[in-house]
């Protein structure tokens, strides 16, 4: 009778601290966004090619659960780059034509953050869709800099 026990009790532990630890890994933080595009922006600067081929197919770590590279021309905002395997049909678009679901241009913001002196990170806040089949818009916040002839970002949802 207690051998029985002590096995259901083993696995609701574990099923309870899965679970946890499962929710702490749902998705990147403010930290491993900001570590994510500092690494971006030094992969543009050693081999832009090489870096955007990466950042494009998700590769050398530049794929992390929700956390993601996008990169655009800083001189007309045409996007190069687009991590989120779910947004590749924006790719070759205008960063500055972003709208999230209510109409707000929360591309204007990403595009003038991108604009500030190489080394600056910006937050810009919207709401965007996760990736993934959900296409719920949350809030998201995106840092965003210039690297090199491009403006870069990784965002992080809230």
């Amino acid at each position: 009778m207690i051998r029985p026990f002590l096995i259901a009790a083993a696995c609701a532990a574990v099923v309870l601290s899965s679970s946890a630890t499962f929710a702490q890994q749902a998705g990147g933080t403010a930290a491993e966004a900001k570590a994510m595009l500092v690494k971006a922006v030094a992969a543009v600067k050693d081999n832009k090619t090489k870096a955007l081929e990466m950042f494009n197919n998700g590769e050398g770590g530049f794929l992390d659960r929700d956390l993601y590279v996008f990169c655009n021309k800083l001189s007309d905002g045409e996007f190069v780059a687009m991590g989120n395997p779910n947004a590749k049909a924006i790719l070759g678009k205008d960063v500055r034509t972003l709208k999230n679901a209510e109409g707000t241009n929360f591309g204007q913001d990403i595009f003038a953050g991108e604009q500030k002196p190489e080394g600056q990170i910006t937050e810009v806040s919207y709401l965007y869709p996760k990736p993934g089949a959900d296409k719920t818009p949350v809030p998201k916040i995106s840092l965003v800099t210039k690297a090199g002839d491009l403006g870069c970002g990784v965002g992080y949802y809230k």
